[in-house]
């Protein structure tokens, strides 16, 4: 597996990471170990999480099944501030609780990472900045990042922070990708052109940011998975000759189309199922050429100018 350092740092990740979202439907927290170990077969050792993941459940399993030893080999990311029935919350009290609580279910006493989780229009700034102090202060939290941000949101957080951000976790898939399709459409007259993040990859690579990629399946907004779906017959057509090609699997090729990208993504998957954690691993060695990458994004109904 190849890895990504993560700027000013000297943590360096995987470029594929396990979502934790769906852990919880293992079960058991020996099944939940087996599943740690074939990520682990496979170099993958960064595993994301979020209070939110079956109102903390998934933290719970995985930390019944996290011995020292374990924990020593692997890198710990969650994310705290939506708050069900209430909305986003990044209030230092409400952080700083929400850490204590994760680490709690996780029976761990530091996080490598900790991303707010969508932005609070509500932020006081210097709260968050006060929040983050006390918790690298206290050796609970070790680097600190978002998700779903704008470059102005990022700006102004990063204005009052000691550290600037290391993350921004972004919906990204061949199917869902208007931080790409904006680029490429600039100054035209339709609908891709239009910017609906303020610039958000260009802005992260400028800045050392690393983008996460949330959903690489899926297309819309949870409307659902594009491998095998009758909406892409084109899209699925060329990913399946490209499997062939290969001699991977439709999942590999849809993961390789992301981390072909010069921007340095890590793609975070949420499978459970062992035999696909082995088979989309194999998309950190397949490099896609640029014919075939921007074939797929063609195909899966994106248009150049």
């Amino acid at each position: 597996m190849k890895t990504i350092t993560l700027h000013n740092t000297n943590l360096s990740v995987p470029e594929i990471g396990m979502g934790c979202m769906r852990i919880n439907s293992l079960e058991t927290a020996d099944a939940v170990k087996e599943w740690i170990d074939t990520a682990l077969a496979h170099d993958i050792n960064f595993f994301d999480h979020a209070d939110i993941y079956a109102k903390g459940q998934c933290e719970e399993l995985f930390g019944k099944a996290l011995t020292p030893s374990l924990r020593d080999r692997i890198i710990l990311q969650s994310k705290c501030a939506i708050r069900p029935g209430i909305a986003f919350d990044f209030s230092k009290e409400h952080i700083l609780q929400s850490v204590d609580d994760i680490l709690n279910r996780l029976r761990t006493d530091y996080l490598d990472i900790l991303l707010l989780h969508r932005p609070d229009t509500l932020m006081e700034p210097e709260e968050v900045a006060d929040a983050f102090h006390t918790l690298k202060a206290a050796g609970k939290v070790r680097h600190f990042g978002v998700s779903n941000q704008t470059p102005m949101q990022i700006e102004l957080l990063n204005k009052y922070l000691d550290e600037p951000l290391l993350i921004n976790q972004l919906q990204f898939s061949i199917a869902h990708c208007p931080m790409i399709n904006s680029g490429i459409n600039a100054n035209m007259y339709n609908d891709s052109a239009i910017n609906r993040d303020g610039g958000i990859l260009e802005y992260c690579r400028l800045k050392d940011i690393t983008i996460q990629a949330w959903s690489p399946f899926q297309y819309g907004m949870f409307e659902g998975v594009f491998l095998g779906n009758e909406k892409f017959p084109e899209l699925n057509k060329v990913i399946n000759e490209l499997a062939e090609k290969y001699n991977v699997t439709d999942s590999a090729i849809a993961v390789a189309w992301i981390l072909r990208h010069p921007a340095e993504i890590q793609t975070i998957i949420g499978t459970t199922n062992k035999d696909r954690i082995a088979q989309i691993s194999k998309a950190s060695h397949v490099h896609l050429t640029r014919e075939e990458w921007y074939r797929l994004y063609m195909a899966a109904g994106n248009r150049l100018p």
